[in-house]
């Protein structure tokens, strides 16, 4: 499903977080969602994206989003927790939670945001290694594995383009070469590679891209986009504003504009239909 939906047109997919956020993102129309990484560490320990996040905490909480949701969901898997048996254990959990594709990358532990610099590599020969683990292990060549290199911003833009087609050579359906500086190197990575493999840009909200949108980003020749950030972005922002004013006013009554009152949050998340098929068991 999401093969052919990259297939006709660049897809954007909006950064998600738990099933709440993911659900918000399919009713306002997503044909997929990313779960974040790094919006799990956000919202989930209050932590900046450094590896602290582990597989089983990654696992439970895309488990929870495809049990909610309908629409394909990509996963952000770090470095696949680990070496190349670590990684097909991962692909193989993720795959079984309904994951439709699923990304790794070439940090080394402890890893850290694309976008934070200080980030090591592992070797290129280790990455290819871990991407054809990644691929003997998943059951369904729909299960898209999608190989993110950091190089960019360690060894640079050549280097980050070599190792992205040794990653397509060892097999990757999708390519991420995080973090360009600029439009012209992103116009360099495209030019880098054949049309039959599909590219993701990554939008970092004060991060080291230029914020474009899918539609100039096709124009580029991208054929995925994600924002994966930017709901908890935009979630801290109006919670700073509602405990400041909860705290402030003693109440929430100056906040009722910009908030759901109980039976509004009761439609959004499903709850007249849950009674009524609950009914249907008694």
């Amino acid at each position: 499903m999401l093969k052919s939906i990259i297939s006709r047109d660049i897809l954007l997919a909006p950064g998600i977080y738990d099933a709440l956020s993911g659900l918000i993102a399919e009713q306002a129309g997503a044909r997929a969602v990313y779960l974040s990484g790094a919006s799990i560490a956000y919202t989930r320990f209050g932590r900046s994206d450094v590896g602290l996040v582990s597989a089983s905490e990654v696992h439970d909480t895309l488990a929870a989003v495809t049990d909610r949701i309908q629409i394909p969901v990509i996963v952000d898997a770090d470095t696949g927790f680990g070496n190349a048996l670590n990684v097909q254990r991962t692909i193989r959990n993720f795959e079984r939670a309904g994951a439709a594709a699923i990304q790794i990358e070439d940090q080394s532990f402890p890893k850290r945001c694309g976008h934070l610099d200080g980030k090591t590599l592992i070797s290129k020969d280790e990455m290819v290694g871990k991407i054809k683990a990644a691929i003997d292990a998943r059951k369904e060549t729909n299960t898209l594995i999608i190989a993110r290199t950091d190089a960019r911003g360690v060894e640079g833009l050549s280097e980050a383009i070599d190792r992205a087609q040794a990653y397509q050579e060892a097999g990757a359906d999708i390519l991420f070469i995080e973090a360009p500086h600029s439009i012209d190197e992103m116009k360099l990575i495209r030019k880098s590679f054949g049309e039959d493999i599909p590219l993701l840009a990554n939008m970092v909200e004060g991060g080291k891209t230029p914020i474009k949108t899918a539609n100039d980003l096709k124009s580029l020749g991208f054929n995925i986009v994600i924002f994966p950030g930017g709901a908890v972005r935009a979630a801290t922002f109006q919670l700073q504003q509602y405990y400041a004013g909860l705290i402030e006013n003693g109440s929430t009554l100056e906040f009722s504009d910009s908030m759901h009152n109980f039976d509004s949050l009761n439609s959004v998340i499903g709850t007249p239909e849950l009674l009524k098929l609950g009914k249907k068991y008694e």
